[in-house]
């Protein structure tokens, strides 16, 4: 399960190390139980709206409880997080 304060965690520590290839992977070693994606904004959907908006990136929640992944603002339902660099040309 996903909580505020988890989101929290993971806000803090992109804003401070980036969100780059490396980040995602400390990530993906602190946290083994939930599951980290990293894309562009521009490549979510449009009408998806974020569960944050911090600086330079967004975060996502997915649920991954059925056969497919979907987007979901539902933090007890989300299993992991899609990080989603926001350009200064948005």
């Amino acid at each position: 399960m996903i909580t505020p304060v988890f989101l929290d965690q993971i806000e803090t520590i992109v804003s401070r190390a980036g969100l780059s290839a490396d980040s995602l992977a400390a990530l993906r070693e602190a946290f083994p139980d939930h599951h980290f994606t990293q894309c562009l904004d521009d490549d979510i959907s449009a009408g998806i709206e974020p569960v944050r908006e911090s600086d330079g990136f967004n975060l996502y929640l997915i649920d991954a409880s059925e056969h497919c992944l979907h987007f979901t603002r539902d933090l007890d339902s989300a299993t992991g997080l899609v990080l989603a660099e926001v350009s200064d040309d948005d």
